[in-house]
């Protein structure tokens, strides 16, 4: 029920802790009856492990200039469902991963489907956030994945229980930023440690979470704090974690490149000569653009048409944010924080479309006409937390900050 808002640091610009957000602060900004100010935590080191696009590791890398003479760090959004199926399509044990359909050629991205205990099928769909054209709907294109003959026959007679979304890392091993600041460590997702085509992150998570546990844990015997613990920086790459990353670090590259057909066949023959051998043909690609600046005017492309939902087997947003059991507290200043409206009328919607009425699996953006104007509407209590937002609008312009207390999504099945 605690989120952490802001990162203090002291007279000589270590970090020395976190600060919970004030809570009762009303929608004008101002204290209101309920009002709590926040908590200071302080301790000798900081690690922060907020998972991806974190708001407090977002700021640590800017300050300390963390990601300097790396890539930019790319990312994916993940749609996922939890249904409960009929027991004589239930295979436990059974997973099964695509990639491409419905996605064109030049778009990445892929599924996941896991059978699990109970009847239960968890269903999902990622779109790489490297996409140029502003109409395509990473939401719709899952809805559309499950229309496919050899998925959809799963779910017919079943029942959806949950819906939820979240950003991943995918820039990998040159991606990384600096992972050592004065005072702490970033850790897990904040550091961006996904391996992309093996679809796994948790392992490494574990790793750099007891990398930089055993070496704090010595630095503090050692009578040391608040400096900067660089034996986790200089180690991770010649541990598991960089073996592991180094592996497959030119997969997501190659793909953005070349596309679907011919870039994952490349990048499966680079993880086979890396596995094998030790070495790549390509050496360490680039990624080149962030993933907000991949996104192209729309009058490069052309609007796609998207089926409606029957209501069976496709659904709609409102709805699947209903089933994600998200809540925030209406009278509570908004926490996604638009720095230029007069910017994202201007771009966003002029140039691009509104990609953010698409590109948000939780229906928060409209544009609405009001007074004959466009207005840019957020509706920021179905925001689920899943940051595409803050890292695809092509401005820069949309910053995510923790709304108060644990307000947002609660998933106690996905």
């Amino acid at each position: 029920g605690f989120a952490a808002t802001e990162v203090l640091y002291n007279e000589a610009g270590a970090v020395i802790g976190v600060a919970t957000g004030d809570m009762g602060i009303e929608r004008n900004g101002e204290p209101g009856p309920n009002y709590t100010r926040g908590m200071e935590l302080l301790g000798k080191y900081v690690l922060i492990g907020e998972g991806v696009r974190g708001s407090l590791a977002k700021q640590l890398i800017a300050k300390f200039d963390l990601q300097k003479d790396r890539e930019p760090q790319k990312f994916g959004i993940g749609i996922k469902e939890l249904w409960q199926v009929k027991p004589e399509n239930h295979r436990p044990g059974l997973v099964q991963h695509s990639f491409g359909w419905p996605l064109g050629m030049k778009t990445g991205g892929g599924s996941f489907l896991y059978h699990l205990e109970d009847n239960l099928v968890a269903v999902g769909f990622v779109v790489h956030l490297n996409y140029k054209n502003p109409y395509l709907y990473p939401f719709e294109e899952f809805q559309r994945f499950k229309t496919h003959p050899a998925i959809r026959g799963t779910f017919e007679g079943g029942k959806r229980l949950s819906y939820g979304a979240r950003a991943i890392t995918e820039g990998g091993y040159q991606s990384v930023p600096k992972l050592t600041f004065p005072g702490g460590a970033l850790i897990g997702c904040s550091a961006g440690l996904v391996n992309v085509p093996r679809i796994k992150g948790s392992h490494n998570a574990v790793l750099s979470g007891m990398l930089a546990a055993e070496r704090i844990a010595a630095a503090i015997a050692s009578g040391r704090s608040h400096d900067e613990v660089v034996e986790i920086e200089n180690e991770w790459r010649q541990g598991d974690i960089g073996k592991d990353l180094k592996r497959v670090r030119n997969v997501k590259p190659l793909w953005s490149k070349f596309g679907t057909a011919v870039g994952v066949a490349l990048g499966g023959l680079d993880m086979w000569t890396n596995t094998l051998f030790g070495f790549s043909f390509f050496g360490t690609l680039k990624h080149g653009k962030t993933d907000a600046q991949s996104l192209e005017p729309a009058a490069n492309h052309k609007p796609i048409a998207y089926p409606k939902p029957d209501g069976v087997l496709t659904f709609d947003r409102l709805s699947s944010v209903f089933l994600s059991n998200t809540n925030h507290e209406e009278d509570q200043p908004v926490h996604l924080k638009v720095k230029d409206m007069a910017l994202q009328k201007r771009s966003e919607h002029d140039i691009y479309a509104g990609p953010s009425t698409r590109y948000c699996p939780a229906g928060v953006y409209e544009w609405v006409e009001k007074d004959g104007e466009e207005t840019f509407v957020i509706n920021a209590q179905n925001c689920v937390h899943c940051k595409t937002c803050d890292i695809k609008d092509p401005n820069q312009n949309i910053n995510w900050v923790p709304p108060q207390g644990g307000e947002g999504p609660v998933y106690p099945n996905m």
